[in-house]
């Protein structure tokens, strides 16, 4: 048995050694009911079994849970478990990320960088430093690192919850008072010289950053991704891992989208059955179900709507989840019926292209060189003007992040990069195709985490 120490309101959980994702939100009992929930005070008031699962309730965190009793979901055995973390991102791995060392991290780069003091607001950023994010809304709130010390400004009906996942010094308003005197105050905690530049998270609100800087009257803004990017790019092997587990997830949800593609079916349907099977599987969010038949195939974001399939439809599904605070895309090609040997012709240049692009990924060659693998297949075939967007893009905590796999990126491909191979070719008023890999790069090149094939699934009609 191994336990796991928890800092987002659950204490500990016991589970075998080899676990790999100790605490899911809820799950159904195998066999006996758990035990009790318990905290220092005793049982979690409120907690109960819904459809044979426990859910305690969500607020206010107690101090220490342990749940004990076992799940089944599929093939693994978990812990029959309700975490208290519902309304927020759930940490990674159970405790297992490194957020101190983040931020430290952070804190070398904003003095090569010459930054003074990092502002992040709440989303992808402030969970990246902290595995934690409010909810967002229109209350200015603020995570601030410098090089002395931290501090984290938050609305007050926000501060219970934040409490049992912050150990920074805290700065509480309410409403009525407004964001300004818990900033000056924060201000005053970290002390320091006056400030030169100040670098904003890249998403923050625009009127945050004008509260920010009423604050910071003499400041020079910058953007948080100067600090930000170089880290979130690089991802250790724990977040790897953690990128592996979020697409198995997503490998079983377009499974499931296939076996949803029947002649007469709605793209809505489909789609919906693809979100189905990522939240089965216990991912967080749904973050994207796009199904796109015949010339919808041609608009690369086509959202999923009402149009049914039908014979001779080539359908592109691009899915996306997210696990434990980490996304997944895939993107893989049907048709309904027997393909056209025009399809057949995209289908394959497209399907060269992503080989090339693989072929290309080792550590020191450009981004660019990735770009112009797959688009030089594309364009000696004939259809150049057809690839119309990057070869790829980023992938970890967001869907979409540095680094971007353009015919202009001159960065150096790294160990630790995670990032799409995504070429496509999009015919206006027939059809689209665009096949998507997720690869990670170690000293030997680019390795897939999907384990489906990127072949044509063939729908009968």
């Amino acid at each position: 048995m191994a336990q796991w120490n928890l800092d987002v309101g659950v204490a500990a959980i016991e589970a075998p050694d080899d676990l790999l994702s100790p605490a899911r939100p809820r799950y159904r009992a195998l066999g006996r009911e758990p035990t009790a929930v318990m905290t220092r005070g005793g049982n979690v008031g409120g907690a109960r079994r819904r459809h044979g699962s426990i859910t305690p309730p969500l607020y206010p965190p107690p101090e220490r849970v342990s749940i004990h009793g076992w799940a089944v979901r599929g093939r693994s055995f978990l812990p029959a478990c309700g975490t208290l973390e519902r309304l927020i991102r759930p940490i990674v791995g159970c405790g297992r990320m490194d957020y101190a060392a983040r931020i430290e991290r952070a804190r070398h780069l904003m003095a090569e960088k010459q930054v003074d003091l990092l502002a992040v607001p709440p989303g992808d950023d402030m969970w990246y430093l902290l595995g934690y994010t409010p909810y967002a809304d229109e209350r200015p709130c603020y995570f601030l690192v410098d090089q002395r010390g931290v501090a984290f400004v938050v609305p007050h009906l926000n501060a219970g919850q934040a409490a049992g996942h912050v150990t920074a010094p805290t700065f509480v308003y309410t409403d009525a008072e407004g964001p300004s005197g818990a900033l000056a105050s924060a201000r005053g905690a970290l002390g320091g010289p006056p400030l030169g530049r100040l670098a904003v998270g890249d998403t923050m609100r625009a009127d945050f950053v004008l509260t920010l800087t009423g604050a910071y009257p003499d400041a020079r803004l910058a953007l948080g991704s100067e600090v930000l990017a170089p880290l979130r790019m690089r991802k250790s092997a724990e977040e790897i891992e953690a990128l592996r587990r979020s697409s198995r997830h997503a490998d079983r949800a377009m499974r499931a989208a296939w076996t949803a593609c029947r002649a007469g079916v709605a793209e809505s349907e489909i789609a919906e059955a693809a979100a189905a099977s990522f939240r089965r599987s216990g991912s967080q969010e749904v973050l994207f179900t796009s199904v796109a038949s015949g010339p919808n195939g041609a608009f690369p974001h086509h959202a999923a709507a009402g149009r049914k399939i039908g014979a001779g439809d080539a359908i592109t599904l691009d899915l996306g989840g997210r696990l434990d605070g980490y996304a997944s895309d895939i993107t893989r090609a049907a048709y309904a019926g027997v393909p056209t040997p025009r399809y057949r012709e995209v289908h394959s240049t497209v399907e060269a292209a992503v080989k090339a692009a693989l072929a290309a990924i080792r550590p020191g060659v450009p981004l660019m060189d990735v770009d112009l693998a797959a688009r030089g297949v594309i364009e000696q075939a004939g259809f150049g003007p057809y690839f119309t967007h990057r070869t790829g893009h980023g992938l970890g905590v967001s869907g979409h992040e540095p680094p971007s796999v353009t015919h202009l990126n001159t960065l150096p491909v790294d160990e630790g990069f995670v990032f799409s191979v995504e070429p496509g070719i999009y015919l206006p008023g027939e059809f689209g195709v665009r096949l998507e890999e997720i690869v990670y790069v170690d000293g030997e090149g680019a390795h897939i985490m999907s384990e489906l094939p990127r072949d044509v699934h063939l729908v009968a009609v």
